[in-house]
């Protein structure tokens, strides 16, 4: 065989690859985003089986792209923070103090998980992505499927920091990393919070409780809070 040959022959095979590997990877953006939107009507607590009839394929196929459950919740979960970090961005941009692009994203983010509360709770409840919000440069190196979520966790503490950095001035640089992380768990516990009591009698809505967090935030606890009524004559 001319050596010409054997050149032509890998060309051919690596063109087979190339055009294999783009259809795997359209093919699972594709499947990334069916599953999303059928936990959104569904709910969270759906099955591999039951997403897999949702989605008209079966559970074989979804191992085969996947690997597991955790795996796709994992590409559900890096198609949605995708989103949320796009969202803060944008939402950040063009406000007239710091303390309102704080309170924006606070706002977009509350906004962003009551639109769809299951896909949130699918993508949280998963061991995985809720490690990488706690992994930092001293713990064991995150997993491939970990790296993703931790490195949006980062990006966030970065976008809140920047609205903190500017009102503060020259405070030093891990100071203001400190409470940017801070800030972005409070955000997630009390914005948790909100979700599941948001349809309760004198629950506020997403404004006025972007509002609170951003005022405890910027000010203190006491900040906006209302005195309880009291009782005695």
């Amino acid at each position: 065989m001319r050596a010409n040959d054997v050149v032509e022959q890998t060309d051919a095979a690596d063109g087979r690859s190339t055009r294999w590997e783009g259809h795997r990877v359209a093919r699972r953006t594709e499947l990334t985003h069916a599953a999303r939107r059928a936990v959104h009507r569904r709910g969270p607590d759906l099955s591999m089986d039951e997403i897999a009839g949702e989605l008209g394929t079966s559970k074989s196929i979804l191992y085969r792209y996947f690997g597991d459950k955790v795996g796709l919740q994992n590409a559900v979960g890096e198609a949605v923070v995708e989103a949320i970090r796009a969202t803060l961005a944008q939402a950040s941009e063009h406000q007239p103090t710091p303390r309102a692009s704080l309170e924006a994203m606070v706002r977009a983010y509350l906004q962003m998980i009551e639109h769809s509360p299951s896909v949130y709770y699918f993508v949280t409840r998963n061991a995985s992505v809720a490690n990488s919000v706690v992994k930092h440069s001293g713990d064991a190196p995150l997993t491939a499927q970990q790296a993703p979520l931790s490195d949006f966790m980062h990006s966030v503490v970065a976008l809140v920091a920047r609205p903190f950095a500017e009102e503060v001035g020259s405070y030093d640089t891990a100071q203001v990393d400190a409470w940017a992380a801070g800030a972005v768990g409070f955000v997630t516990g009390t914005g948790e919070w909100w979700l599941s009591r948001r349809h309760e009698p004198g629950t506020p809505d997403a404004a006025h409780v972007a509002a609170q967090i951003t005022a405890w935030l910027w000010v203190g606890p006491g900040s906006g809070m209302v005195p309880q009524s009291s009782t005695t004559p």
